[in-house]
C-alpha cells in the first residue's frame, strides 16, 4: 500500500512541476499563433519579426542562469513559484492595449518577462522531478516535463485556431492576438496555486542540512527503508562539496561534465525544431503553399504528432535507454528534413513536404525533445546540479535565440531563394547539425538508464576524476 500511495504522490508532484513545462510550451507556442496577426498589425519587417518572436529567448537565457543561484538558495519549489508569477505578468502585458504606449518595445518587454519565467522553469522543473524519482522510472517521470511542453503547444494551437477561425481577419488583427495571449492566464493561476501542495526537493533539503524534512518527503514517496538508504547515498555524495559555486566550474572533474551538458543542450536547438514551431505558419504558407485558412489546422496536426511520439518516448525511455532513442530519432529527423528539403529544391512541394515535416517532428519528439531534459536532469552530480544545469539550459536558450533570429533571415536571403537551393538551404543546415548530434551522443553521452543519481556521479569520476571544491 505504501508503494502504491508513494507512486501516486510522486505522479501528483511531478504533474504539478510539469505544469512549468506546459506553460513553457504554451507561452512559446502562443507566439506562433499570434505573430501572423501582430506582424501585420505592426507592419513588421522580417528582421523585426525575428526580434519580437525571439525576444523572449533573451529572458530565457537570463532566467536559466539566474535560476541556478535562486534554486540553490531558496529551492526548486520556490523557484517554480517565481516563474509562475513571471508567466502571469507576461501573459497579461503582452496583449494589453491602451494602458501603456502600444509599441514594439512594450510587447518585447513583456515577452522578455515571460522568457525569464520559461528559463527558470525549464531549469528547475525537470531537475525537481529527477531528484524525487526512483532510478527505475526516472526517465519516464522526467519525460512528463517534455510531455507537458508538447501538450502546451497542442492546446495553444487549438486555442489560437479556434480564436483565429471564429472571427474575421479585421477582428484578429485588432483584438484576436491579444486574446490569444490572455488565455495563458488560466494555466498560470492553476500552476501557482498547486505549487503550495508539493514538498521541497529532498536533495536540496539535505544540501541545506534539513535531514528530517528530507526524510519525511522520501518516506512518503519511497517508503521508510528505501528513504534511509537514499539519504545515506545522497549524504555521501554531497557532504564534502556543498559549498560549490559558479567560480569553480573550471575545477578538475567539473568542466568536462558541464561542457558535455552544454553541447548536448545546444544540439537540441540546432536540429531546427524551434524554427518549425515558431515559424510553422510561415513555412506552411510560403514554402508549402497552403492557404491561410489551412495554416492553423496544419499546426494542430503538427502538435498532435508531437504529443503522440512524446508518449512513445515516455513508454520506452526506461526500457530502451537514452542513447538508442536519441540516435534512432536523429536518423528519423534527417529523413524528414531530407524529404522536405528535396521537395522544396525540386519544386515538388505538396503532401510529401508535409509528411517530411511530420516525420521530423515525430522523430524529434521521441528523441532530442524529451531525452535532452532527462539527461540534463540526471547527469550532474548533486553538488553542482543547480549550477551545471543552469549553465547548460542557458546555453540551450542561447542556441534557441540564434536559430529563431537567423532562420527568417536565411529564408529570405538571396543565397537561399535564388539558384541551387531554391528555398531549401535552412533544412540542409539543420541536417548537418543533426549528423553531429549522432556522433556526439555516441561518443560522449553515457547511458544512464536504471542508475541512481549518485551512481551516475561515479561514471563521471571514472572519466574525468573526482570533483574538487575549494570550500572543503
Amino acid at each position: 500500500m505504501q508503494k502504491s500511495n508513494g507512486l501516486g504522490i510522486l505522479y501528483f508532484i511531478s504533474a504539478v512541476a510539469a505544469l512549468g513545462g506546459f506553460l513553457f510550451g504554451y507561452d512559446t507556442g502562443v507566439i506562433n499563433g499570434t505573430q501572423f496577426y501582430f506582424s501585420k498589425y505592426f507592419e513588421l519587417s522580417a528582421a523585426t519579426k525575428g526580434w519580437v518572436v525571439g525576444s523572449a529567448l533573451v529572458g530565457c537565457f537570463v532566467g536559466a542562469l539566474a535560476a541556478g543561484l535562486i534554486s540553490k538558495l531558496y529551492g526548486r519549489k520556490r523557484s517554480l513559484m517565481v516563474s509562475s508569477l513571471l508567466f502571469t505578468i507576461s501573459a497579461w502585458g503582452s496583449g494589453l492595449p491602451g494602458f501603456v504606449p502600444e509599441t514594439i518595445p512594450v510587447l518585447v518587454f513583456f515577452r522578455i518577462v515571460g522568457g525569464l519565467g520559461i528559463g527558470m522553469a525549464s531549469m528547475n522543473a525537470p531537475m525537481y522531478i529527477a531528484e524525487l524519482s526512483p532510478a527505475r522510472i526516472r526517465g519516464k517521470m522526467v519525460t512528463l516535463y517534455q510531455m507537458a511542453i508538447v501538450l502546451g503547444f497542442f492546446i495553444v494551437f487549438i486555442v489560437t485556431y479556434y480564436i483565429g477561425g471564429s472571427q474575421d481577419e479585421t477582428y484578429n488583427l485588432e483584438h484576436g492576438w491579444r486574446v490569444m495571449f490572455w488565455t495563458e492566464l488560466i494555466p498560470c493561476v492553476v500552476f501557482f496555486g498547486l505549487l503550495f501542495f508539493v514538498p521541497r526537493s529532498p536533495r536540496w533539503l539535505l544540501l541545506k542540512g534539513k535531514e528530517e524534512e528530507a526524510r519525511q518527503v522520501l518516506t512518503k514517496i519511497h517508503g521508510e527503508e528505501n528513504a534511509i538508504l537514499e539519504i545515506q547515498e545522497i549524504k555521501q555524495s554531497i557532504h564534502q562539496d556543498s559549498g560549490f559555486t559558479f567560480k569553480e566550474i573550471l575545477k578538475k572533474g567539473v568542466f568536462p561534465i558541464i561542457l558535455v551538458g552544454c553541447v548536448f543542450s545546444l544540439l537540441q536547438q540546432l536540429t531546427g525544431i524551434n524554427a518549425v514551431l515558431y515559424y510553422g505558419a510561415d513555412i506552411f504558407e510560403k514554402a508549402l503553399g497552403f492557404g491561410q485558412k489551412d495554416i492553423l489546422a496544419q499546426q494542430v496536426l503538427l502538435a498532435g504528432v508531437n504529443v503522440g511520439f512524446t508518449i512513445l518516448a515516455m513508454v520506452t525511455v526506461d526500457r530502451w535507454g537514452r542513447k538508442p532513442l536519441v540516435i534512432s530519432g536523429s536518423i528519423g529527423m534527417i529523413v524528414g528534413f531530407s524529404l522536405l528539403g528535396l521537395t522544396i529544391m525540386l519544386n515538388k512541394v505538396g503532401i510529401a513536404s508535409l509528411i517530411g515535416i511530420l516525420i521530423f517532428i515525430g522523430s524529434f519528439a521521441m528523441s532530442m525533445g524529451p531525452i535532452v531534459w532527462v539527461v540534463l536532469a540526471e547527469m550532474f552530480p548533486n553538488s553542482i546540479r543547480s549550477v551545471g544545469m543552469s549553465i547548460a539550459v542557458a546555453v540551450q536558450w542561447g542556441g534557441n535565440y540564434l536559430v529563431s533570429q537567423t532562420f527568417p533571415i536565411i529564408v529570405d536571403s538571396s543565397v537561399n531563394t535564388e539558384g541551387f537551393w531554391n528555398g531549401s538551404l535552412p533544412y540542409f543546415i539543420f541536417m548537418f547539425f543533426i549528423g553531429i548530434t549522432i556522433f556526439f551522443t555516441n561518443q560522449y553521452i553515457p547511458e544512464t538508464k536504471g542508475k541512481t543519481l549518485e551512481s551516475i556521479e561515479n561514471i563521471w569520476e571514472e572519466k574525468y576524476g573526482k570533483i574538487q571544491s575549494t570550500n572543503k
